[in-house]
């Protein structure tokens, strides 16, 4: 039968489509690898700020001024969808607190009492967490390549923290800080999930940031005044203000706005996978900016971790020698 000229511009219009979404993806995928290197930042430029600003006062400051730089990109938008972001008010404050005051202030808050090395194992069970909550609700199938790629990485997670020992492991201590960071990991994983509902998913990824961030500020507010007069204390240093600058343009600004837009293109389980990239680019910072050596245990986690997440993100069509389409990932 010959093919009629719609029929045929139709098919065209489906393999450009199909192109498209391949790209995007694609670049979403590439975008997820540098993201943990952005949140990464947020234990170097955290560490160093916590002796001199407290833990709220510094996330107020942190969403406060990350929502001041993004509205007047996204101002215009957020007039024209007023409406429709008035009836998800709650939902956007349940969401600034699981985002922005859990996983800002208490995990401040949290590197007070336990090392970086604890919170670090601790955190990175997000992406499990995340494919767990999906399978439970969602129904969310776990493919068998999916499943053995995460158990990799996270045991290359478990090299790196551990250093190499079994001993070690078994050795370290759990403290109140540990347990802040369970329940991080936890508000983290739902977080994550919440980006992918319907009601979140249809607003472009700088709005619903700067909604969030703006929700996550309004919240920590009361409590940063607290601190504040409570304790006499706010950073006036300019050691204390480029490390909060560092914190807001690039653990926040990159970091978040680099983790929604790929929730946003691959769904928030693909996209929680590369959280396990968090030791490896944390351990290349200590190296450059710490001064740490890198020992053989850094390297066998770094290939696991790297191993695992490539086995769980590429498409199945890549092992077979196929070119990706639609329904590949």
């Amino acid at each position: 039968m010959r093919a009629t000229p719609w029929l045929t511009a139709v098919d065209r219009h489906i393999g450009l489509t199909q192109d498209t979404a391949q790209t995007e993806r694609s670049r979403a995928l590439l975008i997820l690898f540098v993201m943990p290197l952005f949140f990464s930042t947020n234990i170097v430029f955290g560490r160093a700020a916590i002796d001199a600003v407290e833990p709220f006062t510094l996330a107020f400051l942190r969403w406060g001024f990350t929502t001041l730089i993004l509205l007047p990109f996204v101002a215009i938008t957020l007039k024209r969808d007023w409406p429709q972001i008035r009836k998800l008010g709650l939902r956007l404050l349940v969401m600034g607190f699981l985002g922005m005051w859990v996983c800002g202030a208490l995990v401040y808050l949290a590197l007070k009492y336990t090392s970086a090395t604890n919170g670090t194992l601790i955190y990175t069970s997000s992406p499990v967490l995340i494919i767990l909550i999906e399978w439970a609700f969602r129904g969310r199938a776990i493919g068998v390549r999916e499943a053995l790629g995460v158990t990799i990485a996270f045991v290359g997670v478990v090299v790196i923290v551990a250093k190499g020992s079994f001993a070690r492991l078994l050795d370290l201590e759990f403290n109140p800080g540990d347990l802040i960071f369970v329940g991080t990991a936890i508000s983290w994983a739902i977080y994550s999930v919440g980006l992918r509902t319907p009601a979140l998913s249809g607003f472009q990824t700088f709005p619903l940031f700067a909604l969030l961030a703006g929700a996550g500020a309004l919240l920590l507010a009361p409590f940063a005044l607290v601190e504040t007069i409570w304790l006499q204390s706010f950073p006036h240093t300019v050691s204390a203000w480029t490390n909060i600058t560092g914190i807001v343009l690039i653990s926040s600004l990159l970091a978040f706005s680099a983790f929604q837009y790929g929730v946003k293109i691959v769904g928030s389980s693909l996209a929680g996978v590369f959280l396990y990239l968090l030791p490896v680019y944390g351990v290349t910072l200590a190296i450059l900016f710490l001064g740490e050596d890198l020992a053989a245990y850094h390297g066998w986690g770094i290939l696991l971790v790297l191993g695992g997440v490539v086995m769980a993100t590429v498409p199945a069509t890549v092992f077979k020698g196929k070119r990706p389409g639609r329904g590949a990932f």
